[in-house]
């Protein structure tokens, strides 16, 4: 089987099976072009004809065209991936990427805020803005729930469950959950609502001046402006929020596993690296105050 046939039939099963976003689905066959380029290039044009000597000849080619460790790390993913759907589907006996070594990188703690400009945020959008309970409502729900901004724009107004003080989210590869909703981020959402006066639970829930559901890049713009004001951090985006939530859980007891599900992680693994920030924090908190730090 040629490769660049799998790679067709692979992307559909992302797409139609998995129901990969269309960005994620952008970038997965954008990394599998670069692989089956580099292997047509080296005459390796046939499923078969790859072994894990032309895997990592590949990423010898990365590393010489100076490409990132994490770029390299994630196309790496990518073509692992590739091969074990060829594996699953019994086109290939064995996976020749599944023993091929990431490239080791440091890894970087993500960027958060502190919970006091948070707070400084809705002083700023309820003093300056012409639609405050909007901006509102995107930055409380960002830092209160913790979710993505994917989740955050594919939000219905049935997805909002005053009673149960819950909000259902529509995360990755189709999968839903249930998070619960603070007090103070069903007052903002509330005051949100009451001005739009949604005649229907199935409109979208945050939408523009033309009833059209949000978009990401408004979301960032939004959430950037604000950030602007009261952070001195390199990055202000929404996930920003979302490291910040998850990290200030933790700092107050939250158990991990919780934290986990909150946020949708598939591995608890992934959740571990806001344990590493808060140490990070414990640690500064001690050298800035403790007389024998």
């Amino acid at each position: 089987m040629k490769l660049i046939e799998l790679k067709n039939e692979y992307l559909s099963e992302l797409r139609i099976v998995k129901r990969y976003s269309p960005n994620t689905l952008l970038s997965y066959s954008k990394d599998l072009d670069d692989f089956v380029n580099f292997m047509n290039n080296i005459s390796k044009t046939e499923l078969k004809q790859i072994s894990r000597r032309n895997i990592k000849q590949f990423l010898m080619y990365l590393n010489e065209a100076r490409m990132n460790k994490n770029t390299i790390s994630r196309k790496l993913s990518t073509v692992r991936g590739f091969f074990k759907f060829a594996n699953e589907k019994d086109i290939i006996e064995i996976n020749p990427a599944a023993l091929v070594s990431n490239p080791k990188i440091s890894r970087r703690l993500p960027e958060i805020i502190p919970a006091e400009s948070f707070e400084e945020t809705h002083q700023i959008i309820t003093n300056n803005e012409d639609n405050p309970e909007l901006h509102s409502a995107i930055i409380e729900l960002l830092y209160g729930t913790a979710i993505r901004v994917s989740e955050l724009c594919k939000l219905n107004v049935s997805d909002y469950d005053k009673t149960d003080k819950t909000i259902r989210v529509h995360g990755k590869g189709g999968k839903t959950r249930i998070i619960p909703i603070g007090s103070k981020s069903i007052r903002v959402l509330e005051d949100y609502i009451r001005k739009n006066q949604f005649k229907s639970a199935n409109k979208p829930l945050l939408t523009n001046a033309k009833g059209e559901r949000l978009y990401p890049k408004y979301i960032y713009r939004v959430v950037n402006k604000y950030l602007s004001k009261v952070v001195d951090i390199k990055k202000k985006s929404p996930h920003v929020l979302r490291h910040s939530a998850a990290t200030h859980m933790l700092d107050r007891g939250a158990n991990l596993r919780a934290v986990k599900e909150i946020l949708g992680h598939e591995n608890l693994s992934t959740t571990q690296i806001y344990t590493h920030v808060s140490i990070e924090r414990l640690k500064n908190t001690y050298k800035k105050s403790h007389p024998k730090s």
